[in-house]
């Protein structure tokens, strides 16, 4: 009998603490309990419809009892609606918070809509409390007498919590310090004056507004480091002068191209015309031997010829150096 009683009652049991286990699983007792004990009013029925709308009734409650105790006037539809769409709800509870603390004027709207842009709301409140230094990269720029100069620039920021939605970011403050320091340096004469006064770098850039548009204000930009780097003049007048040395060079071997053409050319005119000249030298004596047979020409006749040959030649002779006159008068004796 006591078996058969005993079976039953541990069944029961078994099942009340399983009903009991999935209902204490799903209606969130201890954290409503907390919740009361917070002085936050919420019901058990709300919570229950946190879980049926999928929101983890914790990331709400919990932070609705810190905004509650640092006297933030919030309530659950505002925080469930944040999380639903996907924000940090502790975040901007405590982004909230700080701001208060610093008399920072900042309302949950606002704070939502920064944190679902992808900013961090509370870094950015804490930035407007302690501001941040942001150091930019080696910077190089050349002054008007062609002397490099590499500067680094520390750039103290703190953010603007109205332009944190659709205001650019840290590249944008980098690049911009960049660019002035470029310009800066660019339009002085001489890179001694930026060394001696490096201050007109940070003086000139901080006047030109660079942090319009972007979610930082601007304090103070200080030149952390000034160095003396190349002879950018010198190397470019070196490469600009090696560069027409090799133009000069390549229209120097043009003309001489053209000349050792030229000259190939006219020697080719000269052996043809010393050519022609061998040619009509050779129908010479077959002339005078045509003429001879054929009787216009007499024996007399072509001795004649002959010495008036050897006179002109003696006469051309006359002209002649020495050493090339014997010829002439030994023909002559001849």
């Amino acid at each position: 009998m006591l078996e058969g009683g005993l079976i039953p009652l541990i069944f029961m049991v078994a099942v009340a603490i399983v009903v009991l286990s999935i209902f204490f699983s799903f209606v969130p007792v201890m954290l409503w309990i907390s919740a009361l004990a917070s002085g936050v009013r919420i019901g058990i029925i709300t919570l229950v419809a946190m879980r049926l709308r999928r929101v983890i009734p914790s990331r709400i409650v919990n932070p609705l009892i810190k905004a509650r105790k640092a006297g933030l006037e919030l309530d659950t539809n505002q925080l469930e609606s944040h999380y639903l769409a996907g924000g940090n709800v502790d975040r901007v509870v405590d982004a909230l918070v700080a701001a208060q603390r610093a008399d920072i004027p900042l309302g949950f709207e606002r704070a939502a809509a920064i944190d679902l842009a992808g900013r961090d709301v509370l870094e950015a409140v804490q930035m407007s409390v302690n501001p941040k230094v942001i150091e930019t990269p080696l910077v190089a720029a050349m002054a008007k007498d062609g002397i490099e100069l590499r500067t680094k620039a520390k750039v103290t920021v703190r953010a603007n919590i109205d332009r944190l939605v659709g205001g650019a970011g840290e590249e944008t403050i980098i690049a911009r310090v960049g660019e002035g320091i470029v310009s800066t340096i660019g339009s002085s004469n001489s890179h001694k004056d930026v060394l001696e006064n490096p201050d007109m770098i940070s003086k000139t850039v901080l006047n030109k507004g660079l942090d319009a548009g972007t979610a930082f204000e601007i304090l103070s930009i200080d030149i952390a480091d000034v160095d003396v780097g190349k002879n950018i003049g010198a190397e470019l007048q070196t490469d600009q002068a090696e560069a027409d040395k090799r133009i000069a060079q390549a229209k120097a071997e043009e003309r001489r191209a053209m000349a050792v053409a030229t000259e190939q050319e006219m020697k080719a005119r000269v052996q043809e015309m010393k050519a022609k000249v061998v040619e009509a030298e050779a129908q010479v004596p077959l002339a005078l031997s045509e003429a001879l047979k054929s009787g216009k020409l007499g024996v007399m006749d072509y001795y004649n010829m002959q010495n008036i040959a050897a006179d002109t030649q003696m006469r051309q002779s006359f002209g002649l150096p020495g050493d090339k006159q014997k010829p002439a008068e030994t023909d002559q004796k001849e």
